[in-house]
């Protein structure tokens, strides 16, 4: 019963850190939406989505971070945040082995960091997620 109380607190402080990145991000973009509609024109990557990708980031982190608020769609907010991380990680791979000098459109004190400190970052986020996705589903019964 112990093991299984500090496992699920293990999940809920995750699924805490991935709805405060995922608002903090989301509002960072949405007060300085041209800049961020910019800097993703500026990706040689992203300009050709460059007119529909800033919404749908938006969206997706906001989407994201409710469903990690409740524990029954838990499992797919910590699916979501995996895969949502993995992309961005892969992004930051391309952008890293390209070597442009591009700027970050991530807002807020996440755009200060370097590239290799984002990758390094978003690793982590990513490790985090499959902590807790796996956690939860090993400790989350058919009530939860």
């Amino acid at each position: 019963m112990i093991m299984k109380n500090s496992k699920t607190r293990i999940v809920e402080w995750i699924s805490y850190f991935f709805i405060l990145l995922f608002c903090y991000a989301a509002i960072s973009k949405i007060l300085d939406f041209e800049k961020f509609q910019d800097q993703i024109s500026a990706s040689p990557l992203l300009n050709g989505f460059s007119q529909f990708l800033p919404y749908t980031i938006i969206i997706v982190e906001v989407l994201i971070a409710g469903l990690l608020c409740y524990r029954k769609t838990r499992n797919i907010g910590l699916v979501g945040s995996f895969v949502l991380m993995l992309v961005f990680t892969g992004y930051i791979i391309l952008i890293i082995s390209t070597r442009n000098n591009l700027p970050c459109s991530c807002g807020g004190i996440l755009e200060k960091m370097s590239w290799n400190q984002h990758l390094y970052f978003n690793m982590g986020c990513v490790v985090l997620s499959i902590i807790a996705l796996s956690l939860n589903l090993r400790y989350s019964g058919p009530a939860d």
